[in-house]
């Protein structure tokens, strides 16, 4: 996907891009798998601000997804390609032979008409969806299980892959883009190729503005703010630190502060860390 680039006729454009959307073909959404999505500002149902720097933004709808492929044994067709506003990766609506309608994660080459399969069964092509364990080693993979039946929730943003390395009695061996090697259970679903939309790392913001658009505030360095708000604030003028590390506003250090529990019960299915 092609990247446009704006003339800096002024000072928001200069240095702004934004993504050509070729392979995209219609801009109507499928009503009957939209839900509506209301705001949370970044509080909780208590009304107690639990995320920083949420609030605005433009109207949007979520789009249901469909990450357990749990239509086995039923073909269906490429119908679309469409923008997902929720997500960096674009979405493919797919039209079964019982009638139904789902979306899925666009992977790299996908065309329309394209027939997708789920289930054992299935050819290694790019948007097939199978077990970890009736893929190949060495296929590249996307949208992966970490639990049988529970849905993707590996690898589902523009660009994402996983490779398999090899298989060791149940589970299956899995390199991640971060370099972790780790175990997963071959019942759990797995889809074939790339996520699509790789270019999408490469889009410069250009102004603020776009990123109000998403729903992002600004967020204020602690350097400029008061010794009560923030560790790195007061002192006359521009200030250093005053810390051995910079610290976050709650007192914790910023950089290289580990929060992984010491025992967790995943430990034993990771064979190797992700890259330092």
């Amino acid at each position: 996907m092609a990247i446009k680039k704006y003339k800096p006729t002024t000072n928001g454009r200069r240095g702004m891009s934004t993504l050509m959307n070729e392979e995209i073909t219609t801009s109507t959404p499928t009503k009957s798998l939209l839900k509506k999505q209301s705001k949370t500002g970044g509080r909780n149902n208590q009304g107690r601000l639990t995320v920083r720097h949420i609030g605005g933004g433009a109207k949007r709808k979520y789009r249901v997804i469909d990450f357990k492929r749990n239509k086995i044994g039923i073909t269906g067709r490429v119908a679309t390609i469409e923008y997902d506003p929720n997500r960096n990766a674009n979405i493919a609506l797919i039209n079964y032979l019982d009638g139904e309608k789902r979306y899925i994660i666009a992977p790299k080459g996908i065309q329309v008409g394209q027939i997708i399969e789920n289930g054992e069964s299935a050819d290694i092509k790019v948007g097939n969806a199978l077990p970890l364990q009736n893929i190949p080693v060495g296929t590249v993979i996307h949208c992966i299980e970490m639990n049988p039946g529970s849905g993707a929730s590996l690898c589902r943003s523009a660009g994402a892959s996983a490779q398999i390395l090899g298989r060791e009695g149940k589970y299956v061996l899995v390199r991640l883009q971060s370099g972790e090697t780790r175990k997963i259970l071959g019942t759990c679903m797995a889809t074939i190729g790339v996520v699509g939309n790789e270019d999408y790392e490469l889009v410069n913001i250009g102004k603020a503005g776009r990123t109000r658009h998403m729903g992002i505030k600004p967020t204020n360095r602690g350097s400029v703010m008061n010794p009560n708000d923030h560790p790195h604030g007061g002192g006359e003028g521009r200030a250093p630190v005053g810390r051995k590390s910079p610290m976050t506003p709650w007192g914790k250090p910023a950089l290289g502060y580990k929060t992984r529990k010491n025992k967790k019960a995943s430990d034993k299915l990771i064979v190797s860390r992700r890259k330092k």
